[in-house]
């Protein structure tokens, strides 16, 4: 029986998707639920399973542009239900690896050679690429992680991978890179068995830009043509809320299973703070103001293939565990590519951590039709006055970013104020004063 693999539809308004990634070669073996290939659209990155098990037959290339309902292979469950194996006198030589679940290459059969040589250590074939890792092959490694590796020369075994069943993706290596992950020398500087390949010259490389990229080029086009974009800044004591977090996170972890991030903590005091000031949780449609009364918060997360802000929904209505949940739920969903559409829709601000990456001080941009996006920036010792005296506090910086058609200077600065505020006082986010 055949079973052909469509391309899914993510929302009404996506016609068309770029088949990313294959995690699977032609003529594989796959299991119910395996992952078999990655989609891109312009607002969303989906990870499609198989629907039964099967042997693979792929009839659209990956990077290729296709229609939504688009057929690009096929699963032929008649082949995974036939007897494999050898013949009665044939299985006596050393068995072949089972496909592993996850895998994008096939298990690799054992020669017909003498039991003599089974046995001996045999690493016949290259490695590709400096990987040693089963699950980190040439075939399992998305090609700008196998493109990156070669430049860097880079032994990507070494490199932990937070992708779908360990896989290394992009933002891995670069990550890796980032904390200083040293560029190894040449491989074959260990032995000198062979001239060593020169340094890559600085040139010109092309890639076309995905769906999300190109997405995001516009949303940020957008935000500067169509909207007053004005920035406040503001600077907030950790302290409080650092000795707060260290004397009940370990409570906190046990009665709800996750734990207790900063997050929390600035999405509800930034609730508040939109209470007060309604004004930078509503849009502009034409010539009206849209009010309200729920908050939709959107949380800027970086992934593989660019930035997305998935929407903790009526955020108004969770406790603080409720919200590291969601939190959670939503960088999973992102890392296994299971973002929907509903996931990203109906933000009605957004809060952006560009600390987790070691910025200081940035000026986010709005994401439209938004009125106002908080940036959250790392956090640094720094000698500030407390009285008369000079001390050392935890500091963070922080930028609201606000639509000036619609928003005051009065307002915005106001607002950023009170979050300063109940950030350093937690106490009053409890008892929402």
């Amino acid at each position: 029986m055949q079973i052909e693999i469509k391309i899914p539809s993510v929302g009404e308004s996506v016609q068309e998707a770029v088949l990313a990634q294959w995690y699977k070669n032609d003529g594989d073996a796959v299991l119910k639920d395996e992952p078999l290939f990655v989609i891109e659209t312009d607002k969303v990155t989906l990870e499609v399973t198989a629907e039964a098990a099967g042997v693979l037959h792929i009839s659209v290339a990956e990077g290729q542009t296709v229609p939504i309902g688009a057929v690009v292979g096929t699963l032929d469950t008649a082949a995974a239900e036939a007897p494999a194996g050898p013949p009665a006198e044939e299985k006596t030589a050393a068995p072949s690896p089972a496909p592993e679940p996850g895998t994008g290459t096939p298990p690799a059969t054992a020669p017909q050679a003498p039991p003599a040589e089974a046995t001996s250590p045999a690493p016949a074939a290259p490695q590709p690429e400096s990987t040693s890792r089963p699950d980190t092959a040439a075939g399992q490694l998305p090609p700008s992680v196998r493109r990156l590796a070669a430049e860097r020369q880079l032994d990507v075994s070494a490199i932990p991978g937070s992708g779908p069943g360990g896989r290394v993706t992009k933002g891995d290596v670069l990550l890796y890179l980032e904390q200083g992950g040293a560029q190894p020398l040449p491989a074959a500087s260990a032995g000198d068995a062979g001239p060593v390949a020169p340094a890559a010259v600085p040139g010109i490389r092309r890639e076309s830009m995905s769906p999300i990229r190109r997405r995001i080029a516009e949303r940020l086009l957008e935000a500067r043509r169509n909207t007053a974009m004005l920035t406040t800044f503001n600077e907030i004591d950790m302290q409080n809320v650092m000795t707060m977090r260290a004397r009940y996170k370990e409570a906190f972890a046990k009665k709800h299973g996750v734990s207790l991030g900063f997050m929390s903590f600035f999405i509800k005091a930034s609730i508040e703070a939109l209470k007060a000031f309604p004004a930078i949780n509503a849009f502009i449609e034409d010539h009206e103001i849209v009010y309200h009364d729920y908050c939709h918060i959107g949380v800027a997360v970086g992934s593989e293939r660019g930035l997305v802000v998935p929407v903790i929904h009526h955020a108004e209505t969770l406790s603080f565990a409720q919200i590291e949940r969601a939190i959670v739920d939503l960088v999973q969903k992102i890392k296994a590519n299971r973002l929907t559409l509903s996931d990203l829709e109906g933000g009605t601000f957004t809060i952006s951590n560009g600390g987790v990456y070691g910025s200081l001080l940035s000026t986010p941009i709005l994401n439209t039709p938004q009125s106002g996006i908080l940036g959250m920036h790392k956090i640094e010792k720094r000698p500030v006055v407390d009285g008369d005296e000079i001390v050392i506090r935890p500091m963070m910086y922080v930028a609201l970013s606000y639509d000036h058609r619609i928003v005051d200077g009065r307002e915005a600065v106001s607002c950023l104020k009170h979050i300063k505020e109940l950030v350093e006082n937690p106490e009053r986010i409890m008892m929402e004063i």
